[in-house]
């Protein structure tokens, strides 16, 4: 069977937390659950080095504000990573050109990464800090989730993750009108501090 089910789901993974998409398969192939996973996955210092990043991702992205910074930092980072795995798990099974594995995973992982970027600057326009936790929990246990399940059922998960794909894109769109004020309220927030620091007084208002 081709890989491109489970490197459709990755890459979409990967654009919500690259490091918990290594993490995961390289457990699961380091504990045979899976022989579509490259060594190179399976390495300890890889499975080390995804763990730490995993932590600091899942602290990250729990904090408002700071998750849209680490958001704007990973835009280059999750769609390499997803590109990245999915090359892998193409050389694995020799059923995909890893060029067009590489793109596949690539770009589903840049789609669901705007998605999910988007979302959090939505979501940062509530005062509240318990609706970034929640959001980012969700996202967690979903990648946790659909990875696990593409391991067993590859083509039931990419429909799953395709769907989420297409709803998140969807949602983004609803949510433009609170992306823009969250801008806006950030673009003023860095026009005050710029007028304190040179100690001009901010208009009042």
């Amino acid at each position: 069977m081709s890989v491109l089910p489970l490197i459709f789901t990755s890459g979409w993974a990967s654009g919500i937390n690259a490091y918990a998409v290594v993490l995961l398969f390289g457990v699961f192939g380091a504990t045979g659950l899976t022989d579509e996973v490259p060594e190179s996955l399976q390495r300890a210092d890889v499975l080390i080095a995804a763990a730490v990043l995993f932590l600091c991702d899942t602290v990250a992205d729990k904090i408002p504000y700071v998750d849209s910074v680490w958001d704007a930092v990973h835009t280059v980072v999750r769609p390499l990573s997803g590109a990245v795995v999915g090359a892998l798990l193409a050389g694995q099974s020799g059923s995909l050109p890893e060029i067009a594995a590489g793109a596949v995973g690539g770009s589903t992982a840049l789609l669901s990464h705007l998605v999910k970027a988007g979302t959090r600057m939505a979501v940062n326009t509530s005062p509240e800090p318990f609706s970034n936790i929640a959001v980012s929990t969700a996202e967690d246990l979903g990648v946790a989730g659909i990875i696990t399940f593409a391991v067993f059922h590859p083509v039931a998960a990419a429909v799953i993750a395709g769907t989420l794909l297409v709803l998140g894109i969807a949602t983004v769109a609803f949510l433009a009108a609170r992306i823009r004020r969250f801008r806006r309220r950030r673009a003023q927030r860095r026009a005050e501090k710029r007028l304190a620091g040179g100690g001009i007084p901010a208009p009042p208002g």
